[in-house]
């Protein structure tokens, strides 16, 4: 048999679940699963319940989101007994997690919207903690994911809601097996694969994931230890396997041996939430006396408190000075957070020797974040001997060794000197191969000539990159042409940002006069923002990219005394422009408003703001941000360094997101190599590296051929018969588009490569949009189509260039252009509109503008302002149409939808039927009836209102 039944496979998971201590239960819909949750929360703590003190209980359960239920189910209960008397009880042991009652059910029917059947699910204590959803061999694992959501949206909630208690979700087909923790906005991206301690992948559902994930005692302690309620985002976050196996490897070392350790995991795969879970777990083992987590600079002793405090909101005290740090020391603070130059001064200076001397011989561990940077000194010798019982732990992605090791007074340090073993390693291989980073696509730029016998040829040599030829404002001025050119389609027209690292702040200053003298003569839109230190210009013999310059500048005030006053003028001249673009107030007259500026730029790279951030080496290191893809390169980087400069692209975001580009103008191809073979292993280059621009054009070619066996026209695409037809011809071209979406990115790309014209791709677009829309349609008439089940990843295909406002330039054009000529573009036109996920709505009262008004308009300047009075006089007309058909309360709805755009909540179905006016639907009229008033107002905001603000 080719395919396996999800039937069969769902019969053989739950025997093997039975053999690891499962008892299996027939649950067949919510009466019986809260039937027999009374039971079990009986057993498992010794009482029983009257009716209505379960009814108490179920009350406690019914409350909240699904945040705030993962935390109730972790709390001590109580509840008043029928008697009067106090009751006390739990729903799950956390501190012994395998001291709880195991069961396993399956096809559990909830009838919320829809009436919908869960495969597998795991019980603790008779509540659903695990829910496992199955796809047939050869199904994609996405359909899955898609099916969760689905049942997130229609039945999770309905009812006594039990199934928002669920945990973890596990997705498989068989052979391909991921879990992740239960929160609706995380994408497919942020699902894992469960791995051996080697990073070796258990994915077979029955021979490897169940027997070791799933294992009652190990799926507890992922449930009670390894799950993160973060408060900032009030979403859970659950560990990656490698971050599972490096906690438990430092839990290992803290009560079994007195000697410390590193953990090498690679740049962006998540070591701050590694180190906040062993801090946390570390702290409460009872010999500890404190855990200190020490990280190498303010901005990221800033950055990590609050990161720590988003995971569990205080947690952690930050400490301002080293007045503060030592108070911690003396209280009953269990983690601290500080910078290694307080703790530094906090051992060495005689005012606080006497307090800290008293905890020498405490038990103390301390973790260093990132323990490459300035831990290679005095300063990590003088903390060793200071504390006499001390375990010192560090947290790396690029580790030190020999071979990118600097000299300093102790000599040459690696990480393994400085701590002792790595405990465990996850590197950057790993983390490409699980999807957990994204691969670099590296294209070198530019190509420097030296005569040889008086004839010119292409050379690629270290020693061509001389001060004179790298400082050239030809060269300089070329660079800056070439990323203007450039950006947007590097960046997906800025749905992400870009960072450019140069040489020194003298180099930076000379580009940001470039690029800044260009944006004022109109040759670039780019919001462009920088930031460097205003001392002395750094020696960048070391080119390592490390973030020396700061260190002082946002450590004490007394920084700003003996500065190059030059580079500080240039530097508050460039904040006055930042000032401008963003109405802030900025400066450099002192070190807080300083560090402000550093943190605000942080915050709009982050939300897109800033289209390119100018850098010389702030920023390159310790910076997380998952819209950054692009990273420009005029600065020679190596080893550890030029992977962590890389690695500021590598966070995995979306679809659209499909690598980290790296544009490089020099030549750095020896130093590329050489530092991911240092990193991983001399085969590794292929699988960190993407592929030529060539093979893309290959793979793109053979992927047509596919299509074109599926559709051999795009009229053939309204005979397909099936949905299994139209399912076949989805995944084709999205297949497609994967590879022109990683394309496009590329300098070289051009159509006339491949063996697909652009317009053949964009007729096959729009009947692909059109089946979206025909799924979207069905799914309002409560149809179960196999469709439901895929992604279309729009986001491939959604360009915001073309929008509202680039359709009346277009239609500015159309006014404009010669007889023979409109009906050209007004096809182009059409089809742009037919061919844009984002303008399908408006599609139909933008041609009728066209047809009924715009031959009406004498001067093309008009053409907004007539669009604007058409488009309202529509909306109104549209609103007043919906409200009349549906008997709606005309304010009631104007306010709903009010609320919806300033809170971007869908309305519930209770807030929708309270709109009708007169007499209200029967119980079973209510659930069709929302439904349908909710998707009319939903496609009345779609059509009118989202994306149609013109600028």
């Amino acid at each position: 048999m080719s395919r396996q039944p999800e039937q069969i496979l769902e019969e053989q998971l739950v025997a093997q679940l039975g053999k690891l201590g499962y008892a299996k239960v027939l649950i067949p819909d919510e009466k019986a699963l809260l039937s027999n949750l009374k039971s079990q929360l009986e057993k498992h703590n010794q009482i029983t319940f009257t009716d209505k003190e379960f009814e108490r209980v179920l009350n406690i359960l019914s409350k909240g989101s699904v945040f705030e239920k993962a935390k109730t189910l972790r709390q001590k209960q109580h509840i008043i007994r029928d008697n009067g008397d106090n009751l006390y009880f739990e729903f799950i042991n956390t501190e012994h997690w395998c001291q709880n009652q195991y069961q396993v059910t399956h096809q559990v029917t909830v009838e919320g919207t829809y009436k919908n059947r869960y495969d597998v699910t795991l019980l603790v204590n008779g509540l659903p903690l695990v829910q496992i959803e199955l796809k047939r061999r050869g199904l994609e694992l996405k359909e899955a994911f898609n099916q969760i959501n689905r049942y997130q949206r229609h039945s999770f909630g309905a009812n006594a809601a039990l199934f928002q208690y669920v945990q973890i979700f596990v997705i498989s087909n068989g052979v391909n097996t991921k879990y992740y923790a239960n929160n609706r906005h995380q994408s497919f991206k942020q699902t894992f694969y469960w791995t051996d301690v080697q990073n070796k992948r258990l994915t077979n559902i029955i021979n490897g994931f169940t027997t070791d994930f799933l294992e009652p005692c190990h799926v507890s302690k992922m449930i009670c230890k390894y799950i993160v309620l973060n408060e900032a985002q009030k979403i859970l976050m659950i560990l990656r396997p490698y971050q599972f196996y490096a906690v438990e490897a430092m839990i290992e070392k803290v009560k079994n041996s007195t000697t410390g350790g590193y953990i090498w995991h690679t740049t962006g795969s998540g070591k701050t939430l590694t180190s906040f879970k062993a801090s946390q777990v570390i702290m409460n083992i009872p010999v500890v006396k404190k855990v200190v987590f020490v990280v190498d600079r303010k901005d990221l002793d800033y950055q990590t408190t609050k990161e720590f405090n988003s995971f569990s909101k205080g947690s952690i005290d930050g400490t301002d000075n080293t007045k503060a740090l030592v108070k911690q020391f003396s209280d009953d603070t269990k983690l601290i957070v500080t910078t290694i130059q307080k703790l530094n001064t906090a051992i060495s200076k005689k005012q606080y020797l006497g307090k800290m001397e008293a905890l020498q011989n405490e038990r103390m561990i301390f973790i260093f974040d990132e323990c490459h940077r300035s831990q290679f000194g005095e300063t990590h010798n003088r903390i060793k001997s200071f504390f006499n019982n001390s375990q010192m732990f560090g947290f790396t992605g690029t580790p030190i060794f020999a071979d990118n090791a600097v000299k300093n007074e102790l000599g040459k340090r690696t990480t393994k000197e400085l701590f002792g073993e790595c405990l465990h390693k996850y590197v950057i291989t790993d983390a490409i191969k699980d999807e957990n980073v994204l691969k670099f696509a590296v294209e070198y730029v530019g190509r420097y000539k030296q005569k040889e016998s008086a004839t010119e040829i292409d050379i690629e040599v270290e020693d061509i990159d001389t001060k004179e030829l790298m400082d050239s404002p030809k060269r300089l001025e070329m660079i800056a042409d070439h990323i203007i050119t450039n950006h947007n389609r590097k960046t997906y027209n800025k749905e992400f940002t870009g960072m450019f690292c140069v040489s020194s702040v003298e180099t930076l200053i000379k580009y940001y006069e470039i690029l800044q003298r260009k944006k004022e003569s109109g040759e670039h839109n780019l919001k462009v923002a920088t930031i460097f230190s205003f001392a002395a210009n750094e020696n960048d013999a070391d080119a390592n990219g490390f973030i020396p310059e700061e260190l002082s500048v946002v450590e004490e005030p007394r920084a700003l005394y003996g500065l190059n006053v030059h580079t500080r003028e240039k530097l508050d001249e460039y904040i006055g422009h930042y000032n401008q673009m963003f109405e802030t107030k900025f400066s450099t007259k002192d070190s807080v408003s300083f560090y402000n500026y550093y943190n605000d730029i942080s915050k709009k790279v982050k939300e897109r703001k800033i289209d390119i951030l100018l850098v010389v080496n702030m920023f390159l290191t310790g910076f997380d941000s998952k819209t950054l893809n692009t990273l420009y390169v005029d600065k020679n980087l190596k080893y550890h360094g030029l992977i962590q400069a890389y690695s500021r692209t590598n966070r995995i975001l979306n679809e659209q997101k499909a690598q980290g580009n790296i544009i490089v103008f020099r030549n750095l191809k020896k130093a590329t190599d050489e530092a991911i073979t240092l990193f991983s292993n001399k085969e590794a280059i292929d699988e960190i590296i993407m592929q030529p621009y060539e093979n893309y054009i290959d793979d793109f070619n053979e992927k047509y051929k596919e299509l074109l066996e599926i559709t051999p026209t795009v009229d053939s695409i309204n005979d397909l018969v099936s949905e299994e037809d139209e399912l076949n011809f989805v995944k084709a071209f999205r297949a497609l588009m994967r590879i022109k979406n990683t394309m496009s990115t590329f300098t070289d790309f051009n159509w006339e490569d491949l063996e697909m014209t652009e317009q053949t791709f964009e007729d096959y677009k729009s009947k692909y949009l059109d089946l979206h829309d025909k799924v979207k349609t069905d799914h309002l008439k409560e149809k179960v189509s196999i469709l439901d089940d895929v992604d279309f990843e729009l986001e491939l295909i959604h360009r915001d260039e073309i929008n509202v406002t680039y359709i009346l330039k277009l239609l500015a054009e159309l006014k404009g252009a010669n007889t023979s000529d409109q009906e050209k573009k007004r096809k182009e036109i059409v089809d742009l509109l037919t061919g844009e996920s984002n303008l399908r709505s408006k599609r139909e009262l933008i041609e009728k503008f066209i047809l009924e008004n715009l031959p009406q308009i004498d001067d093309s300047e008009n053409i907004q302002q007539e669009f604007d009075k058409f488009w309202d006089e529509e909306q109104q007309k549209a609103f007043g149409k919906l409200v009349e058909e549906e008997k709606l309360s005309s304010d009631k709805t104007q306010k709903l939808i009010e609320q919806y755009l300033f809170a971007e909540r869908e309305p519930l179905r209770d807030e929708v039927l309270d709109l009708i006016e007169g007499e209200k639907p029967s119980v079973l009229q209510r659930k069709k009836m929302g439904d349908q008033i909710l998707g009319k107002i939903m496609g009345f905001v779609e059509t009118f209102i989202n994306g149609i603000n013109v600028e």
